[in-house]
């Protein structure tokens, strides 16, 4: 269920409250805004009952109690009172009316190739920088990335171009280097139910990208989102990559009635990766642009100097030279689908 404090309550009355639910087992969220605070209370089926006993409404600051039937319960639309979540990662807003574009190259492969990406993005609009260190590849003899050096590299980045970086952590044991340099910590596809890891970046508090798994149904999706946000860290977007279907013309299916659909479900914000759901250079743009419309939060797309000479995902990957025709056209199109121009905003924050 979900509390609601009245806009005058005091300090001691929400810590009443949450004091109140802890003592039956559950765990008290509590999100404070910028008038009211709402504050979650979780547990499971058995604990959820002996909270619901408690009688919350009739402790003193209390407006309303709000239940949550849905099994995410932090996640959930209603945990928020109906608003959309707004997150702001490294001077880069997202979600609401804000729209983040998310470009750079597949993996990092030198110093010369991240830079002159980070610097081309960055002169384009784009209001964040990915790369990756850590590669999850499919065969075990493929290309795994820089790993530290990688990382390295980012930071280098991250220093000259301004823009805040996404990089992926594929392991645990890898968390603290990562911290080091990620603004949001990307989960891939493969990941997505790892709950191991994703309650480690949950302890983490850093912001993270989830990734839909291949397979994965909405429910599936932000049931793992719950295990982050379960451990305190409330910055969760959520990316659609494509799902495994039936058809062969192209590498995955991208979902995009996803975004309709998660919207009526969570508060949290939604990306759309065109670039691992096409597989194919031509597809990118056409894509991105249903994806701005459709109401997506913003988009994570590949870019390289050289794709014939990438290392991997050339083929998918936009050519610097068609970067900023791209930008503009993804700025229209969300601008059509009510955000706000985040080319406009780039460049008063330049």
């Amino acid at each position: 269920m979900l509390v609601v404090m009245s806009p005058g309550a005091t300090e001691e009355e929400v810590q009443a409250v949450i004091d109140r639910i802890e003592s039956v087992g559950g765990t008290a969220h509590p999100s404070r805004g910028a008038e009211l605070t709402l504050i979650g209370a979780i547990g499971d089926a058995d604990t959820e009952l002996r909270v619901s006993e408690l009688e919350l409404g009739a402790l003193a600051g209390v407006s309303k109690i709000v239940p949550i039937l849905k099994p995410y319960k932090l996640a959930a639309l209603e945990s928020r009172h109906g608003i959309p979540s707004v997150f702001d990662i490294g001077g880069a807003k997202i979600g609401g009316d804000n729209f983040a574009l998310i470009a750079g190259p597949c993996t990092v492969e030198s110093r010369d190739q991240l830079l002159d990406t980070a610097a081309l993005v960055k002169s384009c609009g784009a209001s964040m920088l990915r790369g990756g260190a850590y590669k999850p590849r499919t065969s075990p003899y493929s290309f795994q990335g820089l790993g530290v050096e990688g990382l390295k590299l980012l930071a280098e980045a991250r220093e000259q171009s301004g823009l805040p970086i996404v990089t992926e952590l594929m392991d645990a044991r890898d968390i603290e280097p990562v911290l080091e340099v990620a603004d949001l910590i990307q989960v891939g596809a493969r990941n997505m139910q790892n709950y191991g890891l994703l309650t480690e970046l949950g302890r983490a508090g850093r912001p993270v990208l989830l990734k839909r798994g291949l397979s994965a149904t909405l429910e599936e999706f932000v049931m793992a989102a719950e295990y982050i946000l379960k451990e305190g860290n409330e910055q969760v977007i959520l990316c659609e990559r494509g799902i495994r279907t039936f058809e062969t013309a192209y590498r995955f299916t991208l979902d995009l009635m996803a975004v309709p659909v998660l919207k009526e479900m969570t508060h949290l914000p939604i990306v759309i990766d065109p670039s691992h759901a096409a597989g194919r250079r031509v597809l990118v743009q056409p894509l991105s642009l249903a994806a701005a419309a459709v109401g997506a939060d913003g988009i994570i797309v590949e870019v390289h100097p050289e794709p014939e000479a990438a290392i991997c995902d050339g083929p998918q990957a936009l050519r610097s030279e068609e970067f900023e025709q791209y930008a503009q056209a993804v700025d229209q199109a969300a601008q059509l689908a009510g955000k706000a121009s985040f080319l406009q905003t780039q460049a008063r924050s330049a």
